[in-house]
């Protein structure tokens, strides 16, 4: 049972806002209720394995339960020990089906198909102090898949259709302040709502919000500003609400503060005279001088403290990151960032990575974003579905644009508020730039039903967020019916071949990419194999629909009109196993691979989409078989030109064309292949050599120190190694972990595509095989400070250690 205190961990982060305008210890609290969940299958099939579900009567009287599931005395001591965010999809068998969806989803067996791992029932106990009597409590959910009924202290609360946005529950009348407190989740994901992974379960966040009964309701501060050369009129619109049961006068202000906590600028205390449960809104100007733009290098984010004071007592406040930016989109000349031309080099990306599903702790979003940045990437479309908070965090943070996506183009009151949720939600985050309203809808996106849909969908759009403007993401050529004679940015998947036409007719409409490439390609491999379910790692293979990667880049990069685009995807993910089925159940897409360890087109885009020196050689050097014989390689670079050597004799001289790469056909005998190369005048050189066999395994941290708190963590990346300490290349040695400390594993990966090895391993049995001579663990952090040391071992050869320190 987990007991709630005044001071919780949670309130750390906003002392210093609320030190310095007088913040009151017990005005409100912000609480994880993340620990201490418990876990059992149901079953849709079968109601005596559902624990009665539809069989015993649950909605006829308010709390009244018997013995159901629903009793907050119910016995769950022997369920399953969880915390959440959880996904029980990524623990469950590989199972071989010829259904089209379990291709769709990664052959994992959930869905109406599976009814016995389908429904998943969520309980959790715990405490609330007393001397929060009179308060208003709200139950938050951040994400749960899907369809989710929940219940508290036996009294339903309401139900979440969607798999991606949450919710959140005003559970005030039902807190028990004298014993227990139980929340019961009944969680159905018998019905898909994509076509790709989706996981099933709490996998997001879970949030206790105790505010007095004049409040800020959730996502109820609106920031936005206006520039004028080096300043900014920054807007704050404060939604204030009364639950009390008379009418309620308060005072409402704001104060900006730069990111360290210093105060800018303040609003006049306005005084409000609320009703019996009205909600007002209170608009309030402050005005920044010298002001600091956020952009993809300075991801400067400035802070909104919004207050509520009744009888000079603060009772609510909120702390909101904002930043201050320019976005211009130009038909003719593309797209504009606080004035600066930028070229959208994009990515779409589902939100599930290897070994942990789709419940994702927040430390791996910055991980994840991280790397699309170092290769060159500027922007993420969160496809399909609306992402999750801590994702557009770490976009803030360290500058990356996102396409904010609706899950579907439709008009229905369930999914008017879903739209509605999402942009309240995410409006304040400087990293969204641009809405979608919808992906792909074939039936409907070429006539007038689609039309319809859209201009509804805008007109929500603009009364929430005037400030930003949409796109849809249509799988369409030179087609103007329908949605595209109303969105404003038009948005191609794929179709590249057409958009020069469509400029041709539409010259006042931008024009984005929002699917390009889908190249389809497996780390390390070069042969396509049909039995494992590979391809070749190199830009030459992709389904009808698709294109290399070279085909798009090239007219984008090169035409001003195109604002740019997103490739498809960033990340491996697991489903759509494109062009193959079973035995491969992850797609082949990635630019990087469900690890997010790099494939060679990783080259070709980071060697057009930076600045730095890029010379990238592949194959790799390992072909004892092929002596004598011919082995295409290919050089990704962006230098002016490069000489390609065979144990020192040279192969020729070759120009490198813009937005393309080279290829030398190379009788293969083994040594060293290197590439010279000269850009702007300076000297670059790589290699790729003929490895020995393997001796040794490696490990290296993403970062070496971890807070104790439970949530942080750390990705370690393992390579097999020669005894001069090159990767070799083909090496799937099977690879063991053993952790000490306070402190657990959660997932281990290696990027084979059609790998049915275990993503979560008993503890004490952590293990998983190296892929072309990779393979990674994912470390969370525990609550104690200390030492932590990950032993990784592989049979006949030599083990690694790596150190970490666990600290507060």
């Amino acid at each position: 049972m987990t007991k709630i205190s005044i001071f919780h961990p949670t309130k750390i982060a906003f002392l210093i806002s609320f030190l310095f305008v007088g913040f009151q210890a017990n005005a409100q609290k912000k609480i994880s209720l993340d620990e201490d969940w418990r876990f059992h299958f149901g079953n849709a099939a079968d109601v005596s394995k559902d624990f009665d579900y539809g069989k015993t009567a649950l909605l006829h009287k308010s709390n009244v339960f018997a013995t159901t599931i629903v009793n907050p005395k119910f016995v769950d001591t022997t369920w399953k020990k969880i915390n959440v965010p959880h996904d029980w999809v990524v623990e469950l068998p590989f199972v071989k089906s010829d259904q089209v969806e379990m291709d769709s989803h990664g052959y994992k067996p959930v869905g109406g198909a599976y009814p016995e791992t389908s429904i998943g029932w969520y309980r959790k106990h715990f405490s609330v102090d007393k001397k929060d009597d009179g308060k208003r409590f709200e139950l938050q959910f951040d994400g749960i898949y899907r369809n989710a009924e929940i219940w508290f202290n036996g009294f339903y609360v309401g139900t979440n259709f969607s798999g991606y946005v949450g919710n959140s529950y005003d559970i005030s009348d039902y807190v028990n302040f004298e014993g227990d407190n139980v929340i019961v989740v009944r969680v159905d994901a018998t019905q898909y709502e994509g076509w790709f992974y989706e996981g099933a379960g709490i996998y997001r966040h879970v949030w206790l919000n105790i505010t007095d009964k004049v409040f800020i309701p959730s996502d109820g501060v609106f920031v936005h500003s206006k520039i004028k050369g080096k300043n900014a009129t920054v807007t704050i619109e404060t939604e204030v609400e009364n639950k009390n049961l008379r009418p309620s006068n308060a005072v409402v202000y704001s104060i900006i503060t730069d990111r360290n906590g210093k105060q800018l600028g303040k609003t006049s205390e306005q005084k409000v005279a609320l009703s019996v449960n009205e909600k007002t809104t209170i608009k309030q100007n402050v005005n920044l001088s010298n002001v600091m733009l956020w952009s993809l290098e300075n991801p400067y984010l400035y802070k909104v403290i919004s207050v509520v004071k009744q009888n000079n007592q603060i009772v609510h406040q909120t702390k909101t990151r904002f930043g201050i930016k320019t976005v211009t989109f130009d038909a003719k000349k593309g797209f504009f960032l606080n004035g600066k031309h930028l070229k959208i080099q994009g990515t779409n990306n589902h939100q599930d990575h290897a070994g942990i599903g789709s419940a994702i702790p927040d430390f791996m979003q910055y991980y994840r974003v991280k790397l699309l940045k170092e290769m060159g990437s500027n922007s993420y479309r969160a496809s399909h579905n609306a992402p999750t908070p801590e994702l557009l965090e770490a976009c803030d943070s360290l500058g990356m644009l996102v396409v904010d996506e609706q899950r579907l183009l439709n008009s229905s009151p369930e999914y008017i508020d879903q739209f509605k949720r999402l942009i309240k939600r995410d409006r304040n985050h400087a990293s969204v730039f641009l809405w979608s309203i919808g992906n792909e809808e074939q039936n409907i996106q070429g006539n007038d039903y689609g039309k319809r849909i859209a201009q509804t969908l805008l007109a929500i759009q603009e009364e929430l967020d005037p400030t930003r403007t949409s796109t849809y993401a249509a799988d369409m050529a030179n087609e103007f019916k329908g949605v595209n004679e109303v969105i404003p940015i038009r948005g191609f998947n794929y179709r590249e071949y057409a958009v020069a036409d469509y400029h041709r007719d539409h010259p006042n409409q931008p024009l984005l990419g929002t699917e390009m490439g889908s190249t389809v390609t497996t780390r390390g491999i070069y042969e396509k194999d049909e039995i494992r379910a590979y391809v070749p790692d190199q830009d030459i293979t992709h389904p009808w629909w698709a294109s290399k990667a070279e085909t798009w880049w090239k007219l984008a990069a090169e035409n001003d009109y195109w604002l740019g685009g997103f490739v498809w995807t960033g990340f491996d993910y697991r489903g759509e196993p494109t062009p193959y089925k079973w035995p491969n159940i992850s797609s082949h897409f990635g630019i990087l691979d469900v690890c997010g360890f790099p494939k060679n087109i990783y080259y070709y885009y980071k060697s057009w989409w930076t600045n730095e020196d890029i010379l990238h050689i592949s194959p790799h050097w390992n072909w004892s078989e092929k002596i004598g014989q011919s082995v295409e390689v290919w050089v990704n670079t962006n230098a002016d030109e490069v000489e390609l050597f065979l144990n020192g004799k040279s192969l020729g001289k070759k120009t490198m064309p813009r937005n393309s790469h080279l290829k030398w056909q190379v009788n293969y005998e083994p040594g060293t292949l290197e590439a010279i190369a000269f850009k702007n005048g300076k000297l670059l050189s790589a290699k790729v050599e003929t490895t020995t066999h393997p001796v040794k395994v490696n490990a290296v941290a993403d970062k070496s120190t971890v807070l104790a708190d439970g949530k942080d963590g750390t990705v370690v990346n393992i390579s097999i190694v020669d005894d001069k300490g090159r990767e070799v290349p083909n090496a799937n040695n099977m690879v063991h972990f053993k952790l000490t400390g306070d402190a657990k594993i959660i997932g281990v990966g290696n990027g084979d595509p059609s790998s049915h090895e275990a993503d979560k391993c008993t503890d004490g049995a952590w293990q998983r095989s190296a892929f072309n001579g990779k393979c990674q663990v994912i470390i969370q952090a525990g609550k104690t400070v200390g030492d932590l040391k990950l032993e990784v071992k592989s049979n006949g050869l030599r083990s690694a250690a790596v150190e970490l320190n666990q600290k507060k």
